[in-house]
């Protein structure tokens, strides 16, 4: 993500005439910030509420008839608001029944057509008559290649919601007009979208591969190992961390499998196959239910739907004469 550059301009927090400017001098020294109106510069520090702050990319557009065709995704918590038959999204008419205005959301992506806007709304609004919120990890399978759209949607939202003030001074953030990033008006910290990498490993010992069930899920699938990579660690070192913490064993020749954004929040799945190198398999009780080798012919349990990366990594590596649906 790049920086503010000279002279970037962001909205004023209150609303008052003039502009909050970023400067950088040609040194890359550090970066100081004015108003750019004949007022006294002054940092202020003043409650406001959202719609004073709204997105630059909206208010860029707030001439337009907001029937222009825009994709609106409206979030409550975890779930999406669709129709009740199917799975189109709402329009601007369906928003502002929930008293959401199209100029106050937030752009998906910065600068790009066609226009996806998202947002959050209070966990207790019902749904408009023909509408439903519905659980978005449940309709990733539905949505097909507007899959990785509505997660992109629910990372942004969700970074809205959480970030409305400076996590060093609290002073209300703005919104930047140059790229996608929330910025403090009084000490200039910058905050982009949060990414949190994990790795994901399947196992393989000969024609085996080893499975297994999460215990934070009443009702979770049999899958790889994964774990959240820790501060100062590579990817491979967060693989053998959690494997051995996990399940105990040892593995070696790591190799590649691929990677996906999963916004359940906010991660990046790095995913790897392993070889089996040693150990014999011990669960972390707090973390893993239950962890089994996987053999030729074996009847396999419920295992991660195709659209996920884990899916696809099992389904890529299953034993000889094992079928998975």
């Amino acid at each position: 993500m790049g920086g503010a550059g000279e002279g970037t301009q962001y909205q004023d927090p209150v609303g008052r005439a003039g502009l909050w400017e970023i400067e950088r001098p040609a040194s890359r020294g550090p970066r100081c910030i004015r108003r750019t109106d004949d007022g006294r510069a002054r940092r202020r520090r003043q409650e406001y509420t959202s719609s004073h702050n709204t997105p630059p990319a909206a208010t860029d557009r707030r001439d337009r008839n907001i029937e222009d065709p825009v994709v609106n995704f409206i979030f409550r918590g975890d779930e999406l608001l669709v129709r009740e038959e199917g799975i189109e999204l709402p329009d601007a008419t369906v928003c502002e029944l929930l008293g959401v205005r199209i100029d106050t959301m937030q752009q998906v992506w910065h600068q790009r057509q066609p226009d996806y806007r998202t947002t959050h709304i209070a966990r207790d609004a019902q749904a408009p008559a023909g509408y439903a919120f519905r659980k978005l990890r449940a309709l990733l399978s539905e949505l097909g290649e507007q899959a990785g759209v509505a997660g992109r949607a629910f990372q942004i939202a969700e970074w809205v919601r959480t970030h409305r003030y400076c996590g060093v001074c609290a002073t209300p953030m703005v919104h930047a007009h140059h790229e996608l990033c929330l910025q403090c008006p009084a000490c200039v910290l910058h905050s982009y979208p949060r990414i949190s990498p994990a790795m994901m490993v399947l196992i393989k010992r000969g024609d085996e591969i080893l499975l297994a069930r999460h215990a934070r899920y009443a009702q979770a699938r049999y899958t790889a190992l994964a774990g959240f990579v820790e501060a100062g660690e590579s990817i491979e070192d967060a693989v053998h961390r959690e494997v051995e913490e996990e399940v105990g064993l040892k593995v070696r020749d790591l190799r590649y499998f691929g990677s996906q954004s999963w916004p359940f929040p906010h991660s990046l799945m790095i995913a790897f196959t392993a070889e089996y190198d040693g150990g014999e398999v011990r669960i972390q009780e707090d973390e893993i239910a239950e962890a089994r080798w996987f053999g030729p012919g074996a009847a396999l349990p419920d295992i991660p739907m195709r659209e996920s990366i884990a899916g696809r990594m099992v389904r890529a590596n299953l034993p000889p004469g094992t079928r998975a649906d």
